[in-house]
């Protein structure tokens, strides 16, 4: 812009045009024939102006000239851009922070939390297990007096028919809420520390449940079939205990008109996860084994629902006990950080499945 100019020269011009918000930015470049009058270029600077040039004008100068500050405003553009981006940054990584602040607000609380479900935890069991005591012997003992006094009345002479049968039937009842209230503490009860687990040779163990179960098996007639069967890190007593509610049942829930079989098998699997989580996954070896027998059976479709608390498929009036110990058999396994399964069909036996490591896993670090 010529700073000689009529009816408005280039500094009323440049004020005017850098009133406009949209070319406040626009750089100007001033052109005089005074390269001698300082008091132009300062009023010229003064204005908004960013260079002079001197006439006569050297168009290769002012190519050069006009070059350097369109470079200039894209380099100002481009660190604008770069401003923005890192606002943008600044921005979602303070959120971030506030959100990862928010989060350890959350753990900790939910820390505080759990150490207190803890503690009320640990609360309920020592009142489950005072229930335990009084449900062993403070409630045990009325139905051991009804047992007795019934049984007494029962062995006199004088008793009419009905009457006899009233009291049978008082004698049944009770001994079925006995035998709820036994296998009631049996499911609370199994509370192990890693200390009660112990190499156990299966063999030797559903040998002694045979051989608890000796009068049963030779009233039914039953046959049993047993191979040869791992030994295993386990809790003998709580084995025990689940072989017996097996065979138990399988001898219990026999067809009328045909001895039960039962068959116990085993099969090693190899590199078995269980699916425990990844950071714990270790290779463990598993044993597989199946209780099989030609009894009743039951519809697939319960198949898992067998192992609820109470769950029965059969009134007791048809078959004896109280719905309980499957669920002890399941929570058994659990305990050993297995599995039990059931396969059946109406009319064509029973299968359990149950997998059972050899050696407890233990977790991995993390």
């Amino acid at each position: 812009m010529d700073v000689q100019m009529p009816d408005l020269n280039g500094f009323e011009t440049a004020t005017i045009i850098y009133e406009r918000d949209k070319l406040k930015n626009i750089p100007i470049i001033f052109i005089t024939a005074h390269n001698y009058d300082e008091d132009y270029i300062f009023k010229g600077y003064r204005m908004g102006g960013v260079d002079y040039i001197y006439k006569p004008i050297n168009p290769e100068l002012l190519r050069v000239k006009v070059g350097v500050f369109v470079e200039l405003y894209r380099k100002n553009q481009q660190l604008i851009q770069h401003e923005e981006k890192l606002l943008a940054a600044n921005s979602s990584l303070q959120k971030e922070i506030e959100e990862r602040r928010a989060s350890e607000e959350t753990v900790r609380q939910l820390n505080a939390q759990l150490i207190e479900n803890n503690i009320h935890l640990k609360a309920v069991n020592e009142e489950l297990d005072r229930f335990a005591y009084v449900a062993s012997h403070d409630l045990q003992e009325p139905l051991r007096k009804i047992l007795v006094f019934t049984d007494r009345i029962l062995m006199r002479k004088q008793l009419d028919p009905d009457s006899a049968g009233y009291f049978q039937k008082i004698v049944n009842s009770s001994r079925r809420m006995q035998a709820l209230i036994n296998d009631l503490l049996s499911f609370s009860r199994h509370s192990i520390g890693s200390s009660d687990y112990k190499d156990t040779d299966l063999n030797v163990l559903v040998k002694e449940v045979v051989a608890e179960l000796e009068i049963e098996i030779e009233k039914s007639g039953a046959k049993m079939n047993i191979s040869k069967l791992p030994t295993i890190c386990a809790v003998p007593g709580l084995l025990h205990q689940l072989f017996f509610n097996l065979l138990n049942n399988a001898i219990k829930f026999r067809k009328k008109n045909e001895p039960p079989v039962i068959t116990i098998s085993s099969e090693e699997l190899k590199n078995r996860t269980n699916g425990t989580p990844a950071r714990m996954r270790r290779s463990i070896t598993y044993h597989r084994i199946v209780v099989a027998d030609n009894g009743i059976g039951f519809d697939a479709k319960y198949a898992d629902e067998i192992f609820q608390v109470f769950k029965r498929l059969h009134s007791y009036h048809e078959y004896e006990g109280t719905g309980v110990g499957l669920s002890i058999c399941k929570k058994i396994v659990d305990k050993h950080s297995g599995h039990i399964t059931a396969e059946s069909e109406p009319g064509k036996g029973s299968s359990f499945i149950i997998e059972l490591p050899e050696q407890q896993p233990e977790p991995v670090p993390a």
